[in-house]
């Protein structure tokens, strides 16, 4: 079954703002059975989102569209919506008393715009919002379905799990998807790819692989569909004995800060961290995470170096000897902060992210990251590219499976 998502409005054909939205419908879909065959954004004008409704319904089996539903002039979909499924713009009383409910909740008043709201296409299927004032809609044609949602993501995402999904899962109950990840170590993609072209080559219709790479890792989804589901676990077995050699983890569909938080809450152990070049990432990704005070002390963000000095204990010397860009400053910066906070684990960064301030010695895109514990302290370094942004992201991946490591 095919499906398409279409995302409406202006500010993201012109880079204002980012479309998470359809990364999240994707993964709905796809987690419910569907393949996801097209996204597409289009402007918030009435040819643009005619034009996008003909051709998805023409060849898609459940359309999703998000914006375009607001209170303003400019949010143009339910007129649109009504031409298209031959219907007419209505006054409806269900919507209305849903918004005066969610309006009082809120403490705030009706006004004409929010009445302008409570106008739906008469033939839809309203699908009512808990955390905001414009409903979604549903229309059926010919077996297919189409939704019509708010662009704005807390609203999407309450939609697509409490009245989108129930919605398809009755429309469709045929469906089937099930699957299994590995995550692989210590291989390059590439490499990989070649060593699983006969297993790759082997599997049957309803069964496929996607490569799904980390820095430092690669996870590997085996994913079934329809009846293919009940050969899942033959080709998982399969795909183990592909494998056989490498370092594996199987049913690690986990983010790395997930896996760091599991194992430090299984062990008992704490960890905290010393940042320079990084800049607080590693902190930030890890206590995105709730109930992270149980297990994550703190951090020190020691960009200068004379913080490095003040506040971690790192020698002065050593920075003159060694460069604050060093393996021993790295050591001994993970050291000072386990010994600051009294942390099982201490991780500290320390590099150029760039993308200027590199030298021959150490080029843009150098990082030393640091491990200590009470046993030992590790360090290692790395070579990332000239993006600034890019090189936080992998230093702080690197950090986290170095955590891992140990």
């Amino acid at each position: 079954m095919d499906a398409i998502i279409v995302t409406i409005g202006d500010e993201i054909l012109m880079g204002q703002i980012l479309d998470t939205n359809s990364k999240f419908i994707a993964s709905k879909l796809t987690d419910s059975g569907f393949e996801v065959v097209e996204m597409m954004s289009v402007k918030d004008e009435a040819l643009a989102i005619k034009d996008a409704v003909e051709r998805s319904m023409s060849r898609a089996d459940v359309v999703i569209f998000t914006g375009g539903l607001g209170p303003t002039r400019d949010d143009k979909t339910k007129q649109v919506l009504a031409d298209y499924f031959g219907t007419r713009l209505v006054h409806s009383p269900e919507a209305y008393e849903w918004l005066l409910e969610i309006l009082a909740k809120k403490s705030l008043q009706m006004n004409k715009l929010n009445e302008g709201q409570a106008v739906q296409p008469e033939n839809c299927r309203l699908l009512k919002n808990d955390v905001g004032t414009a409903c979604g809609m549903c229309f059926e044609r010919d077996g297919k379905l189409l939704f019509s949602l708010p662009g704005v993501p807390m609203e999407m995402v309450f939609l697509m799990d409490n009245r989108v999904m129930p919605v398809i899962v009755e429309h469709y109950p045929f469906l089937k998807l099930d699957f299994t990840v590995y995550k692989v170590y210590g291989i390059t993609e590439s490499d990989l790819a070649i060593r699983l072209e006969s297993f790759e080559d082997s599997l049957p219709s309803g069964i496929g692989l996607a490569y799904l790479p980390e820095y430092g890792v690669i996870k590997l989804r085996l994913t079934a569909h329809g009846h293919a589901v009940e050969f899942l676990d033959e080709y998982a077995h399969k795909l183990e004995l592909a494998l056989d050699g490498l370092k594996i983890q199987h049913g690690a569909d986990k983010s790395l800060p997930i896996e760091v938080a599991e194992m430090m809450k299984s062990s008992g152990r704490t960890i905290s961290c010393a940042e320079s070049c990084t800049g607080g990432n590693i902190a930030h990704e890890l206590t995105l995470l709730p109930g992270a005070s149980e297990w994550f002390v703190g951090g020190v963000v020691s960009y200068a170096t004379e913080l490095k000095s003040s506040i971690l204990g790192v020698p002065s010397e050593l920075v003159g000897q060694c460069g604050v860009v060093s393996g021993e400053v790295a050591r001994a910066m993970a050291e000072g902060v386990r010994r600051v906070t009294g942390s099982y684990y201490g991780v500290a960064t320390t590099g150029v992210a760039g993308p200027t301030g590199g030298d021959e010695v150490n080029p843009v895109g150098t990082v030393w990251i640091a491990v200590a514990s009470p046993n030992e302290t590790i360090a290692k370094c790395f070579h990332f590219s000239t993006n600034r942004e890019r090189n936080i992201s992998k230093a702080t991946n690197a950090a986290l499976m170095m955590v891992l490591e140990r």
